[in-house]
């Protein structure tokens, strides 16, 4: 129950901080008509790696879902390493663990995308 707590709290803490940082940010500048000057890292990963076609979807709803990923992301990575006892173990499979999660969860992103129609050409680098 106390491993299930504390990815919880993770979850809402890092997702909030997603909101404040960056959604309300650009929400604020679309009703002022102006662009926002940062974009996220994980978007500028899917439009180079997977050629996003961004004309075809919502910006917001991939920030959104780009929040929900990296937040849900980062709280199972820190579940997983509670559950180590020694800080240098702690840090190779929190490393480790993160990597892989960012890697399929941003590729599931893309199949998920893909299945809509959204890509340019269908086909990824």
């Amino acid at each position: 129950m106390e491993e299930f707590v504390l990815f919880l709290l993770t979850f809402l803490f890092i997702f909030l901080l997603y909101q404040i940082l960056f959604v309300v940010p650009y929400k604020k500048s679309m009703n002022k008509k102006e662009k926002v000057k940062r974009e996220l890292l994980e978007i500028t990963y899917l439009k180079s790696r997977y050629s996003l076609d961004f004309d075809k979807l919502s910006y917001n709803q991939l920030l959104q879902l780009c929040a929900i990923t990296s937040s849900l992301d980062m709280a199972i990575a820190v579940t997983v390493v509670s559950f180590i006892d020694s800080f240098l173990w702690e840090i190779i499979v929190g490393f480790v663990v993160i990597v892989l999660l960012i890697f399929i969860s941003y590729h599931l992103i893309y199949l998920f995308y893909k299945k809509k129609g959204m890509v340019k050409n269908g086909k990824h680098k």
